[in-house]
C-alpha cells in the first residue's frame, strides 16, 4: 500500500508542508499520522495530527480556513510530504496571516514582515 512507502517517525508521524499551488509560497508545516494522510488523499481536504492536542484535525474545522489539496508529493527519502493546496480565505496561520512563515531574520532579530489579514479573535471563538 502507498502509505507503507512513507517513513513514519518513532511517534508514527511525518512532517507535512502545505504549499500554495498557485504561488508556490510555503504556508505552513504540520504533522500527519497515517490516518491524516489517508483522509487527506481520500477527501482532498487537508487533515493533520495535532501533537499538542494529541488528535486528528481537519484544517479549518474551527477557523473555516480549509485547504483543498491539488497534489500530494513524497520526498526522495520518503520522510516528508508536500501538499500543493488552495487555501480557503487566504489565511493559513492561526495568527491571521497568509503564512506561518511571516518572520524574517533582520539585524539579528526575527521581525514580522507580513500583515495580519484577520484578527485571530475574530477567527477562533472560544466556547
Amino acid at each position: 500500500m502507498w502509505l507503507d512507502d512513507v517513513k513514519w517517525d518513532e511517534a508514527g508521524l511525518v512532517p507535512a508542508i502545505a504549499q500554495d499551488a498557485a504561488s508556490g509560497r510555503i504556508l505552513m508545516m504540520a504533522w500527519m499520522d497515517r490516518t491524516a494522510l489517508q483522509l487527506t488523499a481520500e477527501t482532498g481536504i487537508a487533515h493533520y495530527f495535532s501533537r499538542s492536542r494529541q488528535r486528528l484535525w481537519k484544517k479549518g474545522e474551527e477557523s473555516g480556513h480549509s485547504q483543498l489539496v491539488h497534489e500530494l508529493r513524497l520526498d526522495c527519502d520518503g520522510d516528508v510530504v508536500v501538499l500543493q493546496i488552495e487555501q480557503a480565505g487566504g489565511i493559513a496561520c492561526h495568527t491571521g496571516r497568509e503564512s506561518c512563515f511571516y518572520r524574517v531574520l533582520q539585524d539579528g532579530q526575527w521581525r514580522a514582515v507580513d500583515p495580519v489579514l484577520k484578527d485571530p479573535t475574530a477567527i477562533y471563538h472560544k466556547e
